[in-house]
C-alpha cells in the first residue's frame, strides 16, 4: 500500500495555516471526569422561577451558583440561560446530570405554567459540556401511558447495568409512583418499569448512589418528604425500605440531596409551595441515622423565586467560566438578622422589611453603591426605581428621588459596620447622625440610637445580612 510522505517543503507552507487553525480554535474548559478523585470546589443549582402573584414567572433554565451549598448567586441576572422550544415551550423541575465522562446532560419536566391535569408522555433534554452553552436539545417520549405525565426527570448511573437509569413521576393507574427507563444516551430508552411503590402514592423522587454501598432514595408522600435506603438499585429494593420520619416545613416537595465537600455532612432541601413558596434545608451529620434538623435561616439563601431545584458539584475552574459567562448579579438584597425570613424592600415608597415571598419582588433588589455624600460610605439606588434611594426623613427611611441637593445626599448615605449582633453581618450607621443605625422597628425602616431599655432587641433590628 502506498503511503503519503509529505516533503519538508510542503511542511514548511502548510505550518502557518495549522499554527493560524490552532489559534483561532477556542479553548474548552477542562472536563473532569466524574469520579471520586474530582475535586470539586462548589456547587451549581438549576430551577425554574415563580413568585406568588406571577411577575417573576419564568419556565426557562435558570442557573446559579455557591461555594457551600447555602448561599447562592443567580447567574444571567437570575434571567435562563437556555429554554425549551418544543412541546409546551416550557420547563419545570430541571434536573443537571454528571455523567460518567465528565460532560453534563440536563433534563426536565416538559411543562410551561401550573397546569397540572395535562398530560404529557415527554420530556426536554440538552448535552452540555460545560454548562455554557446547550447542544442537541430534544424532546424524548419516556413512556406510553396516555393519560398520565413524566414529572420531575432525574437520573443517576447504575454501575451494575452499565446504564443512566432515568426515573420520573408517573400514575400506574392506581396511584403515583416512580418509574424507570434506561438509557446510555439519553435519546434511545428501554421500555418503561415501576422503580419505587411503597404502596401509596408519592412523587418526586431524588436517588443518591452512596459510595458505601448504601444508596439513598427521598421522595414526596402527601405534604412531607420521607427517605428510604437500599444496598441496591434494583427496581422495587427501596419499596419496603423508607427510614426516616416526616420531614417538612409547610406542603414540602422536591427533595434534593447534597453531600458536604468538606467532611461528611448533608443537606437536604425542600421547596415549600405552601405557605409561602420557598426552598427550606434541613441538615445532619449522620444520613444513615434519618435525623435531619431544621437550618438556621440565617445561613442560606435560595435565588430569587427559585422553584423545584437540582444541585450538582463543579469545580473551582468550572465555577469561574460560569460566572464569566453569564455573569453575577448588579444587585443585592438585604435579610434582617433576626427575621431571616424577611428581606428590606419598598413599598409605596416606604422603607420596610417583608417576608419574602412577595410581588414586585425586585422592590427588595437594591445597587449598593458608594455614599452619595461621601464614597467611604454606600447608598442603596432601587433596581426597578433607578434614581430613587433609601434615606431618612424624619428619621423614618423612605425612598425618594435624588435631588442632587448636598442634604439628600447625606440623608441617603450610610456607613457599613460590623453587624452588631453578629460580627459575620453587618450593620450601617447614618452619615449625618452617626449615632443612629439603620434598623427595622414593627417591620418598618428606621434610623435609631441604641436603646439602653433594649439594647440586644436595638442591636439585632439593626444588623443584616447581604446577600444576592
Amino acid at each position: 500500500m502506498h503511503r503519503y510522505r509529505p516533503t519538508t517543503a510542503r511542511i514548511t507552507r502548510l505550518l502557518p495555516a495549522l499554527v493560524a487553525a490552532l489559534v483561532a480554535a477556542p479553548l474548552a474548559t477542562p472536563v473532569p471526569a466524574a469520579n471520586a478523585a474530582t475535586a470539586y470546589s462548589g456547587y451549581v443549582m438549576g430551577y425554574f422561577t415563580e413568585s406568588n402573584q406571577g411577575l417573576g414567572n419564568n419556565y426557562g433554565l435558570h442557573l446559579a451558583v455557591s461555594s457551600d451549598g447555602l448561599e447562592w448567586t443567580p447567574l444571567n441576572q437570575n434571567a435562563p440561560v437556555v429554554t425549551p422550544t418544543a412541546g409546551t415551550k416550557g420547563l419545570r423541575d430541571p434536573f443537571i446530570l454528571r455523567k460518567q465522562d465528565g460532560t453534563f446532560t440536563v433534563m426536565a419536566t416538559d411543562l410551561a405554567g401550573t397546569d397540572f391535569s395535562q398530560t404529557n408522555q415527554y420530556i426536554h433534554v440538552w448535552d452540555s459540556t460545560d454548562l455554557r452553552s446547550f447542544t442537541n436539545y430534544r424532546r424524548v417520549k419516556v413512556h406510553s401511558m396516555a393519560t398520565t405525565h413524566a414529572w420531575a426527570p432525574e437520573a443517576f448511573w447504575d454501575a451494575g447495568r452499565g446504564q443512566y437509569a432515568l426515573i420520573y413521576s408517573a400514575n400506574n393507574g392506581t396511584r403515583d409512583v416512580i418509574m424507570a427507563d434506561y438509557t446510555t444516551d439519553f435519546t434511545t430508552f428501554s421500555a418503561p418499569v415501576t422503580y419505587f411503590d411503597p404502596g401509596f402514592g408519592i412523587i418526586d423522587a431524588d436517588v443518591v448512589v452512596g459510595g458505601s454501598g448504601t444508596n439513598y432514595l427521598y421522595y414526596k408522600k402527601g405534604n412531607e418528604l420521607y427517605g428510604a435506603k437500599s444496598t441496591s438499585l434494583a427496581a422495587g429494593s427501596f419499596n419496603t425500605t423508607t427510614y426516616t420520619g416526616p420531614i417538612a416545613h409547610g406542603g414540602t416537595e422536591a427533595p434534593i440531596l447534597v453531600k458536604s465537600l468538606t467532611g461528611n455532612g448533608w443537606t437536604l432541601w425542600g421547596d415549600t409551595y405552601t405557605p409561602n413558596g420557598l426552598f427550606y434545608a434541613w441538615q445532619t451529620s449522620a444520613i444513615d441515622g434519618g435525623v435531619w434538623t431544621a437550618a438556621d435561616q440565617r445561613t442560606y439563601t435560595q435565588p430569587v423565586n427559585s422553584k423545584h431545584g437540582t444541585i450538582t458539584p463543579i469545580t473551582a475552574t468550572e465555577m469561574a467560566a460560569l460566572k464569566t459567562t453569564w455573569g453575577t448579579p448588579a444587585w443585592n438584597r438585604l435579610k434582617s438578622y433576626n427575621y431571616p425570613g424577611d428581606f428590606v424592600r419598598h413599598s409605596n415608597f416606604t422603607g420596610r422589611i417583608d417576608a419574602f415571598p412577595f410581588d414586585p419582588y425586585l422592590d427588595a433588589e437594591w445597587k449598593i453603591v458608594p455614599g452619595l455624600a461621601d464614597g467611604t460610605g454606600v447608598s442603596f439606588e432601587s433596581v426597578n426605581f433607578p434614581g430613587r434611594y433609601l434615606r431618612h426623613s424624619g428619621f423614618a427611611v423612605v425612598l425618594n428621588a435624588n435631588d442632587s441637593t448636598a442634604q439628600f445626599a447625606a440623608d441617603a448615605t450610610f456607613h457599613r459596620t460590623a453587624g452588631l449582633a453578629s460580627s459575620g453581618a453587618v450593620s450601617y450607621y447614618s452619615h449625618n447622625y452617626p449615632d443612629r443605625y439603620l434598623r427595622h422597628a414593627d417591620f418598618q425602616l428606621r434610623i435609631d440610637p441604641l436603646s439602653a431599655a433594649s439594647p440586644a432587641t436595638d442591636r439585632a433590628d439593626a444588623t443584616f445580612l447581604v446577600t444576592s
